[in-house]
């Protein structure tokens, strides 16, 4: 052979080598990396055009496939619209499954999650199209509707529990958004819809039960001082603590006053189950010093604040912060300072005082069930905590009590039923807004449902929205949902 055409021969071979190496580089090391590219048309046409399972409360369906005469085969729609979107998210052709369950049970509802690993094979032999799983939800649709109502056009959230087993009752968040919007096969239209609620400064997207900006607490903090103090052993109910009308904050020449500048009771001292039941600021504030901020960020820990959660979505971790002064302690004692909360948070506080001081954790899906309507996947109640005793729970419960019969959230009574509750009005800022909180549960004496509720200030100034006019009487009406049965 010449040298020509042995140097011919060497470049052929290098060439065919580098296409060989190349190729199998592509689909063998590069393969999952260029199908989970967000542009990689071929896989969201394949992914898009599945059967993805739907979602239902009770008998309700909140999210489903419909069959199309277009390629993508499906388009996801949501018959409830705005009522469920921070439960169920959306599916879009363009941005994929975002926010909710859509995201956080994508496997089961697209029907690769390993447990319908068998149910695929299964389909393949027989030739039968490939479906997700349906998700059935823990969500009473009564409960979420009177929540959605009540909670009107504010911006704020609403949770409800059941305390004995953490099922997720109620979940809604405002503003909310339409999905539909944003998984229909116009995709201009899909476009314009995303970037609007993108640039929204009501961050309609943002689902503010569990997550977003985080709250400062106001007064249902309380109930944490409080349990902290029953549980050190060295208070009671009715243990007498300081509560003049003005508190001066140690260290400092500020003055902590009252809500509305009153006095809490005729004189400078009050017990501790009156402190609750009047919400007394100065008291509380005392109470936290004597406390001191480990016992206070301990019991708050208890309760889950710095925990992860996931009901499945996951719940941003509540606060407590992690160095105070004396001046500061005092003001963590009625939720303000450095203490940040989810509404999730706080309903999980109250519920753990209903359920005799244990703590479960909170669920959103009963169960999932292929497409044979068996159930490959089931939430069993377990526990989160025991933060406190039930001595502890009972105590609280009954200050609880006279809170809604004789005190500041005289607007959750309901008659013939009786309430627990618990107002705050958290202030921010630097203008004295404040937002409005209540949380509660009922019956007082067989709890089926615990909630709380926040609505946000409607101005960057004081607005007169307290807890107990503005959130109370939201409450009341989701706790009347929640025992209509009873």
């Amino acid at each position: 052979m010449n040298t020509p055409i042995r140097r011919l021969a060497v470049l052929v071979f290098a060439m065919f080598a580098t296409l060989l190496i190349a190729t199998t580089w592509i689909q063998f090391v590069q393969a999952d990396e260029l199908r989970d590219r967000p542009n990689n048309r071929r896989t969201l046409v394949e992914n898009y055009s599945q059967d993805r399972g739907p979602i239902l409360a009770d008998t309700t369906t909140v999210a489903q496939s419909e069959a199309t005469d277009d390629q993508l085969q499906f388009v996801r729609t949501y018959p409830a619209g705005r009522l469920y979107s921070h439960i169920t998210g959306y599916y879009s052709f363009t941005y994929g499954a975002n926010g909710g369950l859509e995201r956080s049970r994508n496997g089961l509802l697209s029907g690769t999650d390993d447990s319908l690993f068998y149910k695929r094979i299964v389909d393949m032999v027989t030739g039968t199209p490939p479906q997700g799983a349906a998700l059935e939800l823990t969500v009473d649709p009564k409960v979420q509707e009177a929540a959605e109502n009540a909670l009107g056009e504010r911006r704020g959230a609403v949770v409800a529990l059941d305390p004995g087993t953490g099922a997720i009752l109620a979940l809604v968040s405002h503003p909310s958004y339409d999905p539909n919007e944003l998984s229909s096969h116009n995709l201009s239209e899909v476009d314009a819809a995303f970037e609007r609620l993108g640039e929204d400064p009501a961050q309609p997207l943002v689902n503010r039960a569990i997550e977003g900006d985080l709250y400062p607490p106001g007064s249902v903090f309380k109930l944490v001082v409080a349990a902290a103090a029953l549980e050190s052993g060295e208070y009671t109910a009715s243990s007498t603590l300081e509560g003049p009308q003005t508190y001066t904050l140690p260290g400092t020449t500020i003055e902590l006053p009252n809500f509305e500048g009153g006095r809490c009771v005729s004189s400078d001292q009050i017990s501790l189950a009156d402190s609750i039941r009047v919400s007394c600021n100065t008291s509380l504030a005392w109470l936290a010093g004597q406390l001191g901020a480990g016992s206070v960020r301990e019991q708050a820990e208890q309760f889950g604040y710095s925990q992860s959660v996931e009901i499945p979505m996951p719940v941003t971790p509540s606060v407590y912060p992690a160095q105070v002064s004396a001046a500061e302690l005092a003001l963590t004692g009625i939720g303000q300072h450095e203490v940040r909360v989810t509404p999730m948070q706080v309903a999980m506080t109250t519920a753990a005082i209903a359920n005799d001081g244990q703590q479960m954790n909170p669920f959103l899906v009963e169960s999932a069930r292929d497409s044979d309507l068996d159930v490959i996947d089931e939430t069993d109640p377990r526990p989160f905590a025991n933060p406190i005793s039930s001595e502890t729970a009972r105590a609280l419960r009954d200050m609880m009590v006279e809170v809604v019969d004789d005190g500041s959230g005289a607007a959750a009574a309901i008659p013939g039923v009786e309430v627990a509750g618990k107002t705050g009005t958290a202030e921010f800022g630097s203008e004295g807004a404040a937002h409005a909180w209540f949380t509660g549960f009922a019956p007082a004496d067989d709890p089926q449902i615990a909630m709380a509720v926040i609505v946000e200030s409607a101005s960057g100034s004081w607005s007169g929205q307290s807890g107990g006019t503005v959130a109370a009487p939201i409450g009341r009406t989701v706790l009347e949902a929640g025992i209509g049965d009873e």
